[in-house]
Order: structure tokens, then sequence, then C-alpha cells
């Protein structure tokens, strides 16, 4: 992923997907072109970073006999095969477009895998709008490490919930709901880069007075991160 994506602190996991939801259906990147409104330097990327597309698993009430609530009517599970450990967001972004579902992602590269995903919703001002928001991703594993069950839930609202927690960066806070929980691990990422660009900038400065003002920014901009990370 690039570097926009943040690796999670809790334990990782992969999980093990019932049998009877397998689909196993390779889509065609020229699909994607179409529906996700993808252009030529997006395109040159979807060449260079993937090598094949595959539309594994479908959780749906028919198939995982779990009841659809809401906008959860079914979970796709997509299996990206990689020619290289990067992939851009984009890429990704432009799946999510073309499929007006939820989808949890699996990378696979050099026979390791790790899970990618987003908080993928209907508009609340157009129902017929997904909202795309940055995407988490899990860490490396091997790709024959044991895989979990899925975790229990009521309904398919649920289950898509908990898979998205599971690569989140750290857990919910007490009563914290998933969106709120991403809005403050949002904020997070967004003051960490803040944070990044600001040592680099301390780094350079030679100016007594303006490492003073500089470490004095990075101290507050620290408690902030202290703040959303408790």
């Amino acid at each position: 992923m690039s570097q926009a994506a943040v690796t999670p602190t809790v334990t990782p996991a992969l999980f093990s997907f019932p049998p009877q939801a397998k689909v196993g259906r390779v889509v065609a990147k020229n699909k994607i072109y179409e529906r996700g409104s993808v252009g030529s330097t997006l395109r040159d990327k979807f060449v260079a970073q993937v090598e094949q597309i595959t539309w594994a698993y479908k959780l749906a009430p028919e198939t995982i006999n779990l009841p659809a609530r809401g906008s959860v009517v079914e979970i796709q599970i997509f299996d990206i095969t990689l020619k290289t450990a990067e992939l851009d967001e984009e890429v990704l972004r432009a799946i999510d477009r073309a499929i007006p579902l939820p989808i949890i992602f699996q990378l696979h590269h050099e026979q390791r895998t790790r899970m990618v995903a987003t908080f993928k919703r209907p508009s609340e001002a157009d129902a017929s709008k997904w909202v795309i928001d940055g995407y988490f991703a899990g860490v490396w594993l091997a790709a024959d490490a044991e895989r979990q069950p899925l975790p229990v839930a009521l309904d398919l609202h649920g289950l898509y919930e908990q898979l998205l927690r599971s690569v989140l960066p750290q857990p919910a806070r007490l009563g914290e709901s998933l969106l709120e929980q991403l809005q403050r691990l949002t904020q997070l990422r967004s003051l960490q880069g803040e944070q990044c660009k600001l040592e680099a900038r301390l780094r350079k400065e030679i100016q007594f007075n303006r490492k003073v003002e500089l470490n004095a920014q990075l101290r507050a901009l620290n408690t902030q991160i202290d703040q959303l990370s408790a």
C-alpha cells in the first residue's frame, strides 16, 4: 500500500471464509476500467502493480446464513495478486467505485497476504452514490498462516464492522462506534503526517529562535497525538 495506509498495532489475523461462499471468478481489468472511471495514468498503475483480480467469496444471506441489515446486503472478498509489494490506493478506490457493495481486499505477494479495506457506505445526501474513505491495511502475514474463524455476528452489517475493525491500527474505545473510531484514526493519521513534516523541518532549521518555535509546535502536536492514541 501507499504511505496513506496505516498498519495495525493490534494482533493481526487472516480469516477463513466458508467454502459455500466461494466464487473464485477472475475479474477482467477492462471491466474495472469501464465501470470505475479509470484514466490512462491509473491504467498504467493497474498494469504495473496488479497481476490478477479475483472475486474470491460472496458473504450473503444465502451463503453464510446471516441476514442483511441496512446497506450491507452482501460483503465481497476480493483477492489481488500483486506484481510488487506496493499498491497505489487509487487502484483499490477504482475497484470500489466500480462495484457498489462493501469489499474486503486480500492482497497477495511473494507468499504473503494482508487484508485492506475502507469503510464504504451509501452517501446520506445521495443513496445512489457511495462514500469511500481512506484505506487501512493489516500487516503482511505468511500466506499459509493459520486463519481465524469469521467473527461472530448477528447480521452482515455487524460482520462487516468487525472485519473492518480487524485492520484498524488501534482498538475501539469503550462505547466508540465504528464511524467515531474511523474519524479519530483518520485525524490521528493526519496529525502523524504533520508530525513527520515538522520533525524534518526541525532537523534542517539552523536559527535558534525558529528551532524554539518549531519545538513548541511539535510538543503541542505530540500532545494531540497522545490524546487521540489513548
